[in-house]
């Protein structure tokens, strides 16, 4: 068995199948316990996110995959086209990237790094991770720190959702004591939602046109989160820090006149207004008053391309240092792989030397002159060493050039002379 990975992401999978493929955190330990136990490895560490399923293994390639077929019960055949599978070197160039955000549908972003590390601990709890993979991610987690810090793959803003926590934070210092007031509930919206989300500020609410769908984003959110109407905004308006707006409609949602008088109710309390939406959301003149930020999606764009670039000039820097990290891991591994050989030589020079020397006692006790001894010594040393190799190359004869060429090498020789 060795060092493999199987699976699947945002680059080779749309949603539909993602979901299928997705193993619920509450199943994830018991899942990766059993693919351990399974005759498809030995070893097994369990990636699932909302972007991608990986399976980590030692183990062999086709039955991982047959497990996660029967695991999910889905025909092999359904699943084959988007699966990735990775040998050996892949997978160690793979987890390197994907632990550094170079693989994820956000360049360079942060999250993917504790994800990793939270499926080697569940892996670890349940028995399914020993050596090969240990070394693995312990690896990965130390080159994702050093491409952090010796590079600036992870920073500047390069999504619309993380660009609109980072400018909110600019204003004020904590979102953690923020209201914030979602306009809408679609797809942007809700990814925003779900950036201001992790940040767990005091109050979020959701205004939407009908209250279930407000309702159902509320309830993605993972935290404490409320649904209104949009025909309540000119009531609540007010008790918001953030406000960010995104829906289709063809008007105006939020006037200057109702942002004045959300201000007044306030005590001129600065708020932050970003408006995604085309046609607008915000009247333009909103901008116009002292203490309202307002941005679109025109001023976010800008702030995208810009982290955008910087980002890409980094990952550049990056994707080298990865290629040199996979060179010292995979030396590495080569190098534990011939520790063993490496005693079993010693061990058996050792038995060589003990033989010797003790048959040369025998001979010192009998009264054999020290010179005498010492040369039968050395013979019977030199001839129990090169004993095996010389063998070895008689069977050989000249036909086992890399035989040749190996002996060559260790005793320095010239095979020419």
């Amino acid at each position: 068995m060795q060092l493999t990975a199987v699976g699947l992401n945002h680059q080779t999978a749309p949603l539909s199948i993602r979901e299928k493929l997705a193993f619920a955190a509450e199943h994830l330990p018991d899942a990766v316990r059993a693919l351990a136990h399974s005759p498809a490895a030995d070893e097994a560490v369990i990636l699932s996110t909302c972007n991608r399923t990986e399976l980590y293994c030692v183990g062999n390639t086709e039955r991982i995959i047959e497990w996660l077929a029967e695991y999910h019960n889905l025909p092999i055949e359904e699943i084959r086209p988007y699966l990735y599978t990775l040998d050996n070197n892949e997978t160690i160039r793979h987890a390197f990237r994907v632990a550094c955000g170079l693989d994820s549908m956000v360049l360079g972003e942060p999250q993917i790094l504790g994800q990793i590390k939270d499926a080697v601990r569940i892996a670890q709890e349940q028995e399914s991770i020993n050596s090969h993979l240990n070394a693995l991610f312990q690896k990965t987690f130390s080159v994702a720190k050093e491409i952090r810090t010796d590079t600036a793959v992870g920073e500047n803003s390069v999504s619309m959702a993380s660009a609109s926590v980072k400018m909110a934070e600019q204003i004020f210092p904590d979102i953690a004591d923020l209201n914030v007031l979602f306009i809408g509930a679609g797809e942007m919206i809700e990814l925003v939602a779900t950036y201001f989300a992790a940040k767990n500020p005091k109050l979020i609410t959701v205004a939407n046109r009908t209250l279930p769908r407000a309702q159902e984003l509320c309830d993605k959110l993972g935290i404490t989160a409320e649904p209104r109407l949009l025909t309540d905004l000119p009531e609540i308006l007010h008790e918001y820090d953030v406000v960010v707006s995104s829906t289709a409609s063809q008007l105006p949602l939020v006037g200057k006149g109702m942002v004045e008088r959300a201000l007044k109710q306030r005590h001129n309390m600065p708020v932050f207004l970003l408006d995604l939406a085309v046609p607008r959301d915000i009247e333009a003149e909103v901008g116009e008053l002292g203490d309202a930020y307002l941005y679109t999606v025109d001023d976010m764009m800008n702030i995208v391309q810009s982290g955008k670039e910087s980002r890409q000039k980094a990952a550049a820097a990056a994707e080298a240092m990865v290629e040199e990290k996979v060179g010292e891991f995979i030396q590495q591994q080569k190098s534990r792989q011939s520790v063993p050989l490496i005693r079993a030589l010693r061990d058996e020079g050792e038995r060589a030397r003990r033989q010797v020397l003790e048959n040369a006692m025998k001979q010192l006790a009998k009264g054999t002159s020290p010179e005498e001894v010492l040369e039968r010594l050395s013979i019977q040393l030199t001839n129990k060493l090169l004993h095996s190799p010389t063998r070895t190359l008689n069977k050989a004869g000249s036909t086992d050039s890399d035989l040749v060429e190996a002996v060559a090498q260790i005793y320095h020789l010239d095979k020419n002379d």
